[in-house]
């Protein structure tokens, strides 16, 4: 493949790993759980990874391999693991890297799943999580220490929209010998280039923009090979022996088939196709976002908006510097309490009230009883999620048709 093709040319002709038997432009779905061999020697070669061929479905699969290499020919990891869902990516991560003994320093704006699994499942295996003001540089450099396994971070919290300054936590975690690990969600490749802005591990739900419309489950794991895992206690040793390589060598001989969450290829083959529109279906959502947001702003029953696009934002230059001028399709707007915001919800007729983001469909969903709802309210509290704010993921609909919706839920 030509290495100078524009982002959708490298997603449209990305080369099969093998010729196509009947010459399909769409990758065949490969519904088989294993693989026959030639030879008893040939299983053996496979089966101890001497070689590259398929052996089990749960390990790797050709359909669900091509969907990694688009993806890796678009980003430039230097590998990329599916699994099925964004916290099994996030998990299989964390595992890879942590052991008892292990702290995570991270920040308390966390996607609520998250904020769990590192607060009760994680811990429970002795890994410490350490909380802290991402946006404060100082801060940040306190809590590492050698027992550091990673900076874990959103690049745009959700619900509470907080931006970062990647260059500045990348050039602390650098110092320190620690990876930056971000989740990446928010903002997707054509958009947003992680290596760039110094992330040595990136995490994506493709449920979300890649998927192509809330179709199927699924989660990426991007290692770009820049990080020196020598300085790893958990990989120290099988740094030795794959060097810069290591991360992925640990996840995929050992961490992601044991736990057996990897992504299986009916799903892949739905978010192959959903990356072919991955561009235009954002320019279009993201495009309405900030139309929508400035025409939300007006509305008088509505307290205040969070869009990191708005100039009025206290993220907007950085936000700007790093996604561009259209920074996501998702935005959060506060009204007078609860239950204006339980009777807004209750009105809506064609903006769907359901979780999830980034679906071909505008959703409405109010984080603080839904995603967060089993929380305390103290927890809330630290985690800014307030009983007043209600989240938008915007779709492909015409502006005019969801501001109309908006007007009449908020009588």
């Amino acid at each position: 493949m030509d290495e100078e093709l524009s982002l959708n040319g490298k997603i449209l002709h990305t080369d099969y790993a093998k010729a196509d038997a009947y010459n399909a432009l769409s990758m065949p779905v490969y519904n088989s759980a294993a693989y026959e061999f030639e030879t008893a020697e040939q299983m053996e070669l496979a089966f101890t990874g001497k070689v590259a061929d398929h052996t089990y479905s749960r390990i790797t699969n050709p359909t669900v391999e091509y969907f990694e290499e688009r993806v890796k020919a678009i980003s430039g990891a230097y590998s990329v693991t599916a699994l099925n869902s964004g916290m099994a990516a996030i998990s299989n991560t964390i595992i890879n890297i942590a052991q008892t003994g292990s702290n995570i320093v991270t920040s308390r704006h966390l996607f609520g799943n998250t904020y769990s699994f590192f607060t009760s499942t994680m811990a429970a295996f002795g890994v410490e999580t350490r909380f802290c003001d991402l946006t404060n540089a100082d801060e940040v450099e306190a809590q590492i220490d050698e027992n550091t396994c990673a900076v874990f971070l959103e690049i745009i919290t959700n619900p509470q929209m907080e931006v970062v300054d990647l260059k500045s936590i990348s050039s602390i975690c650098k110092q320190k010998g620690v990876p930056l690990i971000a989740d990446t969600t928010i903002v997707p490749f054509c958009a947003f280039n992680a290596q760039e802005f110094g992330v040595d591990i990136e995490i994506v739900s493709s449920t979300k923009y890649i998927s192509g419309g809330a179709t199927s489950l699924g989660g990426l794991i991007l290692d770009y090979g820049n990080f020196d895992w020598i300085a790893s206690p958990k990989l120290h040793s099988t740094a030795k022996e794959f060097g810069k390589a290591a991360f992925t060598a640990k996840l995929r001989k050992e961490i992601h088939r044991n736990l057996g969450a990897y992504m299986t290829p009916q799903v892949a083959y739905m978010q192959t196709l959903g990356l072919e529109t991955l561009s235009l279906r954002y320019e279009k959502s993201t495009k309405t976002c900030l139309e929508f947001v400035n025409r939300v702003e007006k509305l008088p029953a509505v307290e205040s908006v969070n869009y990191t696009g708005l100039p009025t934002n206290k993220y907007y230059e950085l936000s700007k510097k790093q996604f561009g001028e259209y920074p996501g399709a998702m935005f959060t707007f506060d009204l007078a309490s609860r239950e204006a915001c339980f009777s807004f919800m209750n009105k809506l007729k064609l903006i769907k009230r359901a979780t999830n983001l980034f679906d071909n469909k505008t959703l409405a969903i109010h984080p603080a009883s839904t995603i967060f709802g089993t929380f305390t309210s103290e927890v809330k509290k630290l985690m800014t999620v307030s009983e007043k704010t209600i989240r938008i993921s915007v779709g492909l609909e015409e502006v005019n048709d969801l501001i109309t919706d908006f007007e009449q839920a908020l009588k």
